[in-house]
């Protein structure tokens, strides 16, 4: 079966340059987004029992927008005034720059990292005398805490918000010839939301280790897997299987 409809479980991106929709228009190729999951913050009367002291930390590792989001939501709940001489680790150029949404980036003292947190390494080692605050969620990657570890850093981890699973019944009599997962946690609102699904002719594509993990424990079968290095993103791995399918019609 070709694939002629697929579902994206993320959210529909904002640049309309994406190659999703070179995609679809290339191919002739129905392409929908939707977040299979999605982040609530904690709120402050949960955020107290973790009896964390913002005051007590003078640098913040960022590694997401809503790390920084929440991060500033639950200063502005505990009625704690930022000071101008936090120090602000982020994981990327983009994080950094999303800060000023906040700050007044060129008066702060801010930092960051090309992609992941082993580049901020160098970066964090430099700093190794500041107590560090990590806001993150309540399924934060196990990597973070891993790396800052290693580096024998002071830090504490802050459950600022957690991610739930979106409600898709809406989507219950609607049908795609492939679902492209991201995440665990994917796989879990797909089950939440369908206890019944049946893969059947349905095609499955799935971004890295963690998620193919996911799929395979449910018992579904993976039919474009990224990356890999000839195909390092989903569109490119997603295009060549669409195009083989093509060609085997």
């Amino acid at each position: 079966m070709s694939v002629q409809s697929i579902l994206v479980s993320q959210p529909r991106p904002e640049n309309e340059k994406s190659p999703y929709f070179a995609l679809a228009d290339k191919y002739k190729l129905k392409i929908d987004f939707r977040s299979f999951i999605h982040v609530e913050g904690i709120e402050g009367q949960e955020f107290r029992k973790e009896r964390i002291n913002l005051a007590d930390h003078t640098g913040i590792i960022l590694t997401s927008r809503n790390a920084v989001d929440h991060y500033f939501r639950i200063a502005e709940e505990m009625r704690y005034t930022v000071p101008d001489s936090m120090k602000y680790f982020c994981i990327s150029e983009a994080v950094a720059y999303y800060l000023q949404k906040y700050v007044v980036y060129r008066k702060r003292k801010i930092f960051h990292g090309k992609r992941t947190i082993k580049d901020m390494t160098d970066i964090l080692k430099k700093h190794k005398t500041e107590k560090f605050l990590v806001p993150c969620s309540d399924i934060q990657r196990k990597i973070i805490p891993q790396q800052l570890d290693e580096l024998g850093l002071d830090y504490t981890n802050a459950t600022l918000y957690k991610t739930v699973c979106s409600d898709l019944s809406d989507l219950e009599d609607v049908k795609y010839d492939m679902l492209v997962f991201f995440s665990p946690s994917g796989i879990e609102s797909l089950y939440k939301n369908f206890p019944k699904f049946e893969q059947n002719g349905t095609k499955i594509a799935v971004y890295g280790n963690t998620t193919a993990t996911a799929v395979e424990k449910a018992g579904l079968r993976i039919d474009v897997r990224a990356p890999q290095p000839e195909f390092p993103s989903m569109t490119m791995a997603i295009e060549k299987y669409v195009k083989d399918g093509k060609k085997g019609r």
